[in-house]
């Protein structure tokens, strides 16, 4: 199997197809399973989590840029993207409904998406269906699979977790490195998630698994209504 790598507002979208492209884990008998099966293993676990939070931070030379969703997988998450250079953009979609809310450094470096005429420090309500590639927006569903060729490396600890690290190569991407922290007892959780290419370091780390979510519309007074605005 393999994740679809795509661009969505430039560097998150790869943020979201490095970090997310494969998971693993492992319990009681991981010693006996090989890696391509404690991925798999851990694939089908995560894909079926009421919840999780993922925060995925990507350091390019002296660009950084930390991107944290806390979702139910399906409809309704959380969104915080924050560019070293360029602002914060915060988002919450539930069902059919964005929410965003842009800071006045992101308004004025992406100045040409289209944001639902969102305003610095206010909320802007905007229909799911106008969101498209390139905006920035993220979507609450998530893959969880594997790829290239897995291996299995040492033993450590991620959270106060047991892990196991598992290697993995890609044959379409020479100079990449990739390490799976799989948790090595209890439920079979992707833990973290490492890529590392020439000055590109990205981290992945996944936590809050199942916990009860708590995710509301901002209050009323702070948004601004946009879903009868034109859509651009």
């Amino acid at each position: 199997m393999r994740v679809t790598r795509g661009a969505s507002a430039v560097t998150l979208c790869l943020l979201a197809g490095v970090g997310l492209v494969g998971c693993g884990g492992g319990d009681d008998g991981s010693a006996q399973k090989s890696a391509a099966d404690l991925l798999e293993e851990a694939n089908a676990r995560m894909s079926k989590l009421s919840s999780v939070t993922i925060k995925i931070t990507n350091t390019v030379g002296d660009d950084h840029v930390t991107w944290r969703m806390t979702t139910d997988l399906k409809s309704r998450c959380q969104v915080r993207n924050t560019f070293s250079s360029s602002g914060t953009l915060e988002q919450i979609r539930i069902g059919e409904t964005d929410y965003v809310r842009p800071d006045k450094a992101y308004l004025e470096t992406w100045s040409g998406k289209d944001l639902g005429a969102a305003r610095p420090g206010k909320w802007a309500k905007v229909p799911v269906a106008r969101s498209e590639p390139g905006d920035g927006l993220s979507r609450c569903t998530r893959p969880f699979e594997s790829f290239g060729k897995a291996t299995k490396g040492g033993a450590t600890r991620i959270d106060g977790r047991e892990a196991l690290a598992l290697k993995v190569t890609d044959p379409s991407d020479k100079e990449g490195r990739y390490t799976f922290y799989v948790a090595g007892e209890g439920e079979p959780h992707l833990l973290r998630a490492e890529y590392r290419s020439g000055k590109q370091v990205t981290t992945t780390s996944f936590s809050g698994f199942d916990e009860p979510l708590d995710i509301r519309p901002p209050a009323s007074a702070e948004v601004l209504d946009m879903s009868d605005a034109a859509g651009s």
